[in-house]
C-alpha cells in the first residue's frame, strides 16, 4: 500500500472541499472495498477524507411517505430496519444476500452504491484494463468473461456492476442526494446515477468531482410481492451470476431490475410491459441488443428461468 495523508471532515461541504482541493483524494467510510483496492494498488489515493463523523447515519420518514436513508447507514442496520422490512422487502433481501455479516456491519449505503467492479482483470495490475488505466485496453474481451456483462457493455469494457443493493434501489426508483464543496445540493435519480462504459469506462457514475453522497431517498412503498433472487456459484459470500429484484403482482404485472448482466443495474420498462406474457417475452425485450461472449451467453437463459420462477411464485 502506498503512503497517503488523512483527515476527518467536520461537515459534508468541508469533506467535499477537501477531496476537491487535493488531487487524487478520496472519501472513506466503511472502506470495505477501497482498502482492498489500496492494498493491491489498484486504487492509490494520495489523501483520504474520513466522513464517518458526519451526521449521515439515520433513517427518517419523508413527507411523501417514503424513507430518507443517510449515506452512512450500515448495510446491516438498513436491512434490519422494521420500516424497510415492511415496505421495501426487496431492499432488505438484496442487502442480506450480499457479502458477509461482518462486511455488512461496516459497509455503508453510499459506499455500496460506489463499489467497483470485481472483474478479475481490473484487480490484476499486470493486465491491461481501461477502467484502471484508460487507453490500455480491455483484457476481458477475448479473455475469461464468464461473470461479465452481456448487455450495456462497449468495445472498451465489459465489466459488470457487482452490487445487490443498487439493483433493488433501481426497482424502487430511489434518488441519490449529494452535496458539493459550496454546500449546494442536488438529487440524481438512481436510473441516471451509474454510467455505461462507452469510451470512458473509468467514469462509473454521474457524480461531479468532489461531490459527496449524503442520502438515498425511497418513494412511498409499492405493494406486491417483493423478491430478490440471486443466482451464484455458492450459497453465500459470492457475487451474482445474475440477480433479479422484483415487485410483482399476481397477474404478472410489475417491475424488475437485473444484476450481474451489465455495467449498471439493468432495468427496461418496455420489458416490464411484457411480463404478463411470460418470462421469455420479457427477457427477450430486456436483452434486446445483447452481445454475450461464448463464456457468458448462459446468462440469458439463466435470467429467463429465474424470472419465470419469480412470476410463478407471484401467481401462486
Amino acid at each position: 500500500m502506498k503512503s497517503f495523508t488523512y483527515e476527518r471532515a467536520s461537515s459534508p461541504a468541508e469533506a467535499a472541499a477537501s477531496v476537491l482541493r487535493v488531487p487524487g483524494a478520496k472519501f472513506i467510510a466503511g472502506g470495505t472495498n477501497l482498502l482492498d483496492l489500496m492494498k493491491l494498488q489498484v486504487e492509490t489515493p494520495t489523501h483520504l477524507v474520513d466522513v464517518n463523523g458526519l451526521d449521515l447515519d439515520t433513517i427518517e420518514p419523508t413527507e411523501e411517505g417514503g424513507l430518507r436513508i443517510g449515506a452512512l447507514v450500515r448495510n446491516t442496520d438498513l436491512a434490519a430496519d422494521l420500516r424497510v422490512r415492511r415496505g421495501y422487502g426487496v431492499l432488505s433481501r438484496a442487502l442480506l444476500s450480499g457479502a458477509s455479516g461482518q462486511l455488512r456491519n461496516k459497509a455503508t449505503t453510499a459506499g455500496n452504491l460506489l463499489q467497483r467492479t470485481r472483474c478479475p482483470y481490473f484487480y490484476d495490475t499486470a493486465q491491461p484494463c481501461n477502467k484502471r488505466q484508460p487507453g490500455s485496453g480491455c483484457s476481458a474481451i477475448g479473455g475469461i468473461s464468464r461473470q461479465l456483462a452481456v448487455v450495456g457493455a462497449s468495445e472498451a469494457c465489459i465489466a459488470t456492476h457487482p452490487g445487490d443493493m443498487a439493483v433493488a434501489m433501481r426497482v424502487l426508483d430511489a434518488n441519490v442526494e449529494t452535496v458539493n464543496d459550496k454546500g449546494d445540493t442536488r438529487t440524481i435519480p438512481i436510473a441516471e446515477f451509474h454510467r455505461l462504459p462507452g469510451d470512458t469506462p473509468e467514469i462509473e457514475t454521474n457524480l461531479r468531482p468532489g461531490e459527496l453522497i449524503t442520502a438515498v431517498t425511497l418513494p412511498k412503498p409499492v405493494s406486491g410481492m417483493h423478491v430478490y433472487r440471486k443466482v451464484r456459484d455458492r450459497a453465500s459470500y459470492a457475487f451474482a451470476l445474475i440477480s433479479i429484484a422484483g415487485i410483482v403482482q399476481r397477474d404478472g404485472t410489475g417491475r424488475i431490475a437485473v444484476g450481474g448482466v451489465a455495467p449498471k443495474p439493468w432495468r427496461d420498462e418496455a420489458a416490464e410491459a411484457e411480463l404478463p406474457k411470460g418470462a421469455k417475452a420479457a427477457t427477450e425485450r430486456l436483452f434486446a441488443g445483447a452481445k454475450p461472449t461464448h463464456d457468458n451467453a448462459y446468462k440469458l437463459k439463466l435470467t429467463e428461468r429465474a424470472l419465470g420462477a419469480v412470476l410463478s411464485e407471484a401467481r401462486a
